[in-house]
């Protein structure tokens, strides 16, 4: 399995997405328990756009069990898949526990974000993109602002006298 799902992977990685999306079609029927399989296959569709076709499959990876970047992977495209076709609670719970299970890792808070502006909760959105920017930004003047921005983020509508 493994040399047939690289090979997959590394179709889609050149772009070449019908001749992986064939392997994957073959992978899915020999190892229908596969949560590797239906993730990467998930990606494959996301790179093609289709993902209506990818959430089963990313919801079905989850299902059958990930660990470690996999499981990542598979939370921020299942997420991200979520917001795109319109599901933007689900997105925001599929953030909300990769946040929870890897809080140092700050995309899921960016991409948490983006599902809150569609939701029209901007100043959330706000708060959290403001913050991972006054976290992880080397920019010279946002490091020496670092304080302020974070102060200001969960009070962008306050006015001050």
């Amino acid at each position: 399995m493994k040399e047939k799902l690289n090979k997959a992977i590394e179709l889609r990685s050149q772009k070449k997405f019908k001749l992986a999306e064939s392997i994957f079609n073959e992978l899915i029927l020999e190892y229908p328990n596969s949560a590797l399989v239906y993730y990467h296959f998930a990606w494959l569709c996301d790179n093609m756009e289709r993902e209506t076709e990818a959430r089963p499959k990313y919801e079905k990876a989850l299902e059958l069990g990930l660990t470690g970047e996999d499981l990542k992977g598979c939370y921020l495209g299942l997420g991200s898949t979520y917001r795109c076709i319109g599901e933007y609670e689900k997105a925001i719970v599929i953030f909300d526990k990769a946040i929870k299970e890897f809080p140092s890792d700050n995309e899921f808070k960016v991409f948490k974000a983006m599902a809150l502006y569609n939701l029209k909760n901007h100043q959330e959105a706000m708060y959290l993109l403001l913050n991972v920017i006054a976290k992880t930004s080397t920019d010279k003047g946002i490091e020496e602002y670092q304080k302020a921005i974070e102060y200001y983020s969960d009070k962008l509508d306050k006015k001050f006298n």
